[in-house]
């Protein structure tokens, strides 16, 4: 099995994924699951090599471009280095890869946002003083409660209605991308997850605004919010397979 994986531009962070993906508690350990992860980057130059990936992760890191959504290239806390539009795009080439070749895709953080941006929605640019208390990290994961929508394909996989998650942002979704659906909201209304509004004829795909490669890492005891995930995802990927024999 491989998944693709979009580089965060962090290797340690980059391992976070590459760990929870295959299961490894520390990156010499022998993973659970029997996964290749093939890392993706406008670096690597590798967009070709998608097509012989089972599934997409979308991972977290710099704000999405502006331009791509309509917003302002002026605003509180826009990236002190600049964005990395040549990263949006080339990640909305793989998003939109995956979509018109059925692989289940996850998004985390900055994956959810571009896959709002890729259909069409925008972003909040900045949450402000009161969100950000709840959701921005300063020096480490902020950690608060996530309400889970009970008609869900979030719910489903997570079996309940309210966890625990962490939380490393300072943007988050405005206007709802074109036939998705919220999965989950923090207890101040912010989007925390969205999934296909209608699934039937689509790819599998969840994607939400938490780390749940670093609540892997840490520990959280809400596994369904991390674990269950990606458990699901993975089991996505095989019946694909399956029904390609």
């Amino acid at each position: 099995m491989k998944i693709g994986l979009t580089y965060t531009g962090s290797a340690e962070k980059h391992q976070n994924y590459v760990d929870w993906l295959k299961g490894t508690v520390r990156s010499e350990s022998p993973g659970i699951h029997e996964i290749e992860v093939i890392k993706f980057s406008v670096g690597d130059d590798n967009f070709e090599e998608i097509r012989s990936c089972d599934g997409l992760v979308l991972s977290g890191g710099v704000d999405i471009h502006p331009s791509l959504y309509g917003g302002k290239l002026q605003y509180m806390k826009a990236p002190k280095k600049g964005w990395e539009k040549d990263r949006d795009l080339f990640e909305r080439s793989l998003f939109q890869f995956a979509m018109e070749h059925d692989l289940p895709v996850l998004g985390v953080c900055r994956g959810l946002q571009l896959i709002n941006v890729c259909l069409n929605g925008s972003l909040v640019q900045d949450l402000g003083e009161k969100r950000d208390e709840t959701h921005e990290n300063i020096v480490e994961d902020k950690r608060h409660p996530v309400l889970i929508e009970e008609d869900s394909l979030l719910h489903i996989i997570a079996g309940e209605k309210k966890g625990e998650a962490n939380s490393a942002h300072h943007q988050a979704i405005d206007k709802l991308g074109d036939g998705l659906s919220v999965n989950s909201r923090a207890e101040d209304g912010t989007i925390e997850g969205i999934e296909w509004a209608a699934p039937d004829g689509r790819p599998f795909m969840v994607a939400v605004q938490w780390h749940p490669e670093r609540m892997f890492i840490n520990g959280f005891a809400d596994s369904f919010l991390y674990k269950s995930i990606r458990d699901w995802f993975i089991d996505e990927i095989k019946k694909r397979e399956e029904g390609r024999e």
